[in-house]
């Protein structure tokens, strides 16, 4: 999921944060929606940046690279 999809998510379901989860539906982390808009309004920001390529600190080094 792309950051800006997860913001219309958190949106629509009216809640301040997201459980992100690897292919094997296991928890990875939660983000919140103050965290993702810093993301989204951040120089590193691109519209192919999906949760899965953030680190604790922001966007990972590999999150230019495309991921479904």
């Amino acid at each position: 999921m792309t950051v800006e999809v997860a913001l219309a998510v958190m949106a629509g379901a009216h809640t301040g944060h997201l459980r992100v989860c690897d292919n094997d539906d296991q928890c990875t982390g939660l983000v919140t929606g103050a965290q993702l808009t810093t993301v989204r309004d951040s120089a590193a920001y691109t519209d192919q940046l999906r949760l899965r390529d953030l680190s604790p600190h922001g966007p990972s080094a590999s999150s230019t690279a495309p991921r479904t």
